[in-house]
């Protein structure tokens, strides 16, 4: 027993001299000092300076963009006359007395005091009759004053006895990704309906050339034409579409920018349509196989595939192969930011182009010019103007060139000729082809007259 002890009594003295040792000679001090002023120390996981306000939704105050905008959105109806067969035995024994009237609605908002109102295209489209009822109840009878299907913005008017609350447009190239918005419309008509959400993409493109803002602040039919705004109230867009296999919102919604939006309603009030500026380039499908196997797909920018004869890009200078990488102030990573910028320029604007050619940076001022081609209605033919080598190959002054035809008339070799007539009426340019073309009915009998690369005139009928 008194063996026991005393080898319990070694180990106990042996571990005590060993700890000592170790802590010593081994062990390293590994203390952080906090003054009774400091706070606790922190570790930061990220270089980014932070928001002195910090990003709280709670600091967010979005009663006075509400209060701004409420009165300002309206709720438009659509009355359309239906005037095909409704059954199988309307269509046998006749279906012309069948009118069923059908009202579709969405919102607008009002961007003047005398009662101009910007809503989508689709709200008022083959309205037989429209109504707009503003926030406090009244209703007024409204004027379609023009529209563009591209764009999907219309512009209607009422006349309201007193001035009339409105939004001014703000400038959509200053949205910020991350920012907060509202979006205030009129879902399933429930009408001067607010809901919140972030800038979550801008320049979406949605597989058309038209940019949009894409948000998740909620938006349902009944939205479309209705106001989307920061939350100092300033009108940074038009809701426009949702994507969704339901019909209703599953998370993301998109709007027309602001200086879209704006410049389509300065078009269609000064000059009864919309002025398209166009740079004169085609860019490269970078999602195609030749494009990925190239590496197009990986460039932060526009390629430039090619540059169309006679356009500003031409007379500035640009060439096949250049990447667009800004325009203005504004930089360019892919095609709709592109497009999206030049849909609030004019023919006759010139913006300023940096591009990258072969590694070196050059920048070009470019004249944006007029639409040069159109496909015209009917025939599906892809026209364009005469070029100045146009003018001299076939000796004419007048006309428009068919660049591309519908498969349905490849057999008929109208490619590379020129129309200088449509049922005997001069055709000068796209504008008078688009117009005599809009006449066509498959009911009647059309002709048109051509010439041929070796200066015949050749005669089509259909």
């Amino acid at each position: 027993m008194k063996r026991i002890a005393s080898l319990l009594l070694v180990s106990v003295f042996a571990g005590a001299i060993t700890l000592g040792s170790y802590k010593l000679f081994f062990e390293k001090d590994n203390y952080k000092w906090v003054a009774a002023e400091q706070e606790n120390p922190f570790i930061t996981t990220s270089n980014l300076p932070t928001s002195a306000s910090g990003a709280g939704i709670n600091e967010v105050d979005f009663t006075l963009a509400a209060e701004k905008t409420v009165n300002s959105v309206v709720h438009v109806k659509n009355l359309t006359i239906s005037k095909g067969p409704s059954s199988l035995s309307d269509f046998f024994y006749g279906f012309e007395r069948q009118q069923t009237p059908q009202v579709g609605s969405g919102s607008g908002v009002i961007i003047s005091p005398d009662g101009y109102i910007v809503t989508n295209n689709h709200v008022i489209a083959n309205s037989s009759q429209l109504q707009v009822t503003l926030n406090n109840n009244k209703t007024y009878d409204a004027e379609v004053i023009g529209a563009d299907s591209e764009s999907d913005i219309a512009l209607l008017k009422i006349d309201a006895e007193d001035a009339l609350p409105y939004l001014a447009f703000g400038d959509s190239d200053n949205a910020k990704i991350g920012e907060w918005v509202l979006a205030v419309g009129n879902p399933f008509n429930l009408t001067s309906t607010v809901t919140a959400g972030i800038v979550s993409a801008k320049a979406r493109s949605l597989g058309r050339s038209q940019s949009f803002i894409q948000t998740d602040a909620a938006v349902n039919p009944g939205n479309s034409g209705g106001a989307l705004v920061n939350t100092n109230g300033d009108l940074i867009g038009i809701n426009t579409a949702i994507t969704s296999q339901t019909g209703s919102y599953v998370g993301y919604a998109f709007a027309v920018p602001s200086n879209t939006a704006k410049k389509v309603v300065e078009d269609i009030m000064e000059y009864g349509d919309v002025q398209k500026g166009l740079l004169g380039i085609s860019a490269a499908n970078v999602n195609s196989q030749q494009a990925i196997e190239e590496g197009l797909n990986e460039i932060e920018g526009v390629y430039v595939y090619s540059v169309t004869e006679d356009s500003g890009a031409e007379e500035a200078g640009l060439q096949s192969g250049d990447i667009i990488k800004q325009v203005d102030n504004i930089e360019i990573h892919k095609f709709s930011e592109l497009t999206g910028y030049l849909a609030s320029k004019r023919p006759g604007d010139v913006v300023k182009v940096k591009l990258d050619r072969n590694g070196e940076s050059i920048t070009k001022n470019v004249t944006l010019k007029k639409e040069e081609t159109v496909i015209l209605p009917a025939a599906g033919f892809m026209v364009k103007n005469l070029s100045k080598a146009d003018k001299k190959k076939f000796g004419i002054s007048k006309g428009v060139k068919i660049i591309d035809v519908p498969e349905g008339y490849s057999r008929y070799n109208l490619k590379n000729k020129v129309i200088i007539a449509v049922n005997d009426t001069e055709v000068n340019n796209i504008d008078d082809a688009k117009e005599e073309f809009g006449k066509v009915t498959k009911y009647g009998r059309t002709s048109f007259t051509m010439i041929n690369e070796n200066g015949e005139k050749e005669h089509m009928i259909f």
